[in-house]
């Protein structure tokens, strides 16, 4: 199809896996119908979402899946990416939902492609506690027992760089901690329950498991040798950390003695149980520079100044409505850089989550970025990088954290007042975007 470029989107692979992205959190509702989450009482303290508002209700997507399905449907997507609430399966009834969810999505021909943890922690569990993880294998199997019939292709964590860092470490996501550096052990034990939830996948007849982990480049501030150091650690603490246990069994230099682990070794062994393929999310790469003494900010997220390391502003970029630099590029560079470093390690990937946040039915914005970001990912793909699939960020607008319902990343646009969902001119964009490559 032709794009505001006016040249036509390249072709992918036959085969490639186009789908879009949800979490229970973020969209479905009914806080009545499950147990709390960290985040009900994360949303409950005044001052800690901007607008001070909660996901009680959100799109209400619990009583509306129907219709929601019969969107994706109509965009034509091959599979739809949503996430099962722990705190919900916790909760008497609570995996009927998702055996309704999984059945309705099979009838309209959308492969359920199910993340067993987008964030929203049950209330009464701690990820600095070791026996969290061995929990979350627990939920994993019960849920893989239930819908292991009809779902084939499944995600263990989302974003753990982000719960660990957002929530434990600078205290401006659930649970609200802010331990710095000694947010640590979170990281640990969220990798090791990947670990343990692919292996209860595996014993459960999964064949084809991968994990959301968000990256992006990092790019020092200048050639200071002061600045390239600050951007290295970054992106350690932002990329390798969370990468590598997983994909090469070790942790970078200097990190595993800082890991809460009795055998670090066998934990590892763990962490690295093999893959089917690695999910990637990408928004945009980050500018770093050595500390300034003073806070700074990363993408609305406050930087302490007693960090390594300070955030800069990547200039000459367009900006989505939430400040987000739109570099395209750096979707190639990162895939590219990834097959540089790590080699025969890396399995396929797939694209978990790219997308964007703009105002508006007819967002020509959204339509722009995503049309960039596809010609910079099927880049990556002449470039030799054996990627899968792409699942846009969002299907529907949603609350989207800490901003609460400030930001919109549908390519549906829900009113929070009727609840009443509209396609944008990026839903109709997509939908011919997936026909012409059919």
């Amino acid at each position: 199809m032709a794009t505001d470029t006016g040249t036509p989107l390249p072709r992918f692979p036959a085969g490639f896996l186009w789908g879009v992205s949800t979490s229970a959190h973020q969209i479905e509702g009914a806080a009545d119908r499950r147990e709390p989450s960290v985040w009900d009482v994360f949303t409950a303290a005044p001052g800690r979402v901007k607008d001070g508002s909660t996901a009680a209700v959100a799109c209400d997507h619990y009583h509306r899946y129907p219709e929601d399905v019969a969107l994706l449907a109509g965009l034509g997507v091959d599979a739809y990416r949503f996430s099962v609430s722990w705190p919900r399966v916790g909760s008497p009834g609570g995996l009927d939902f998702y055996d309704r969810l999984v059945d309705e999505l099979c009838a309209a021909g959308v492969r359920p492609v199910p993340t067993l943890f987008h964030w929203d922690l049950p209330a009464s569990l701690d990820w600095l506690e070791r026996d969290t993880a061995a929990r979350f294998a627990d939920h994993v199997a019960v849920v893989a027992a239930r819908l292991g019939d009809r779902v084939s292709k499944w995600i263990t964590l989302n974003e753990p760089a982000e719960h660990t860092l957002l929530g434990h470490a600078l205290g401006v996501h659930a649970p609200g901690l802010r331990l710095l550096f000694d947010a640590l052990p979170v990281a640990h034990h969220q990798l090791l329950a990947h670990g343990l939830a692919v292996r209860a996948l595996r014993a459960a007849g999964a064949a084809d498991i991968g994990i959301a982990n968000s990256h992006g480049p990092t790019w020092p501030a200048s050639a200071d040798p002061a600045d390239v150091a600050a951007a290295d650690f970054y992106d350690t603490l932002l990329n390798r950390l969370f990468a590598e246990p997983v994909l090469l069994g070790a942790y970078p230099d200097g990190l595993g003695e800082l890991m809460p682990a009795a055998d670090l070794p066998a934990d590892l062994e763990v962490i690295a149980e093999p893959l089917d393929w690695y999910g990637v999310n990408y928004y945009a790469p980050t500018r770093v520079g050595a500390p300034l003494g003073t806070e700074t900010e990363s993408g609305g997220v406050p930087i302490p100044a007693e960090l390594p390391f300070s955030v800069r502003e990547i200039e000459g970029r367009p900006r989505t409505d939430f400040g987000w630099p739109v570099v395209p590029e750096g979707l190639t560079e990162l895939l590219c850089g990834f097959r540089e470093r790590y080699g025969d390690r890396l399995p396929p990937v797939v694209i978990t989550e790219n997308g964007c946040s703009y105002e508006g039915l007819d967002d020509q914005d959204r339509i722009a970025y995503l049309d960039a970001h596809l010609r910079a990912l099927h880049a990556a793909l002449s470039a030799g990088i054996d990627v899968r699939g792409y699942f846009v960020w969002s299907l529907l607008d949603n609350f989207e954290w800490a901003e609460g319902y400030a930001r919109r990343f549908g390519l549906v646009h829900v009113d929070y007042g009727t609840l009443k969902r509209v396609p944008k001119a990026s839903y109709h964009w997509f939908r011919d975007v997936l026909r012409a490559q059919r």
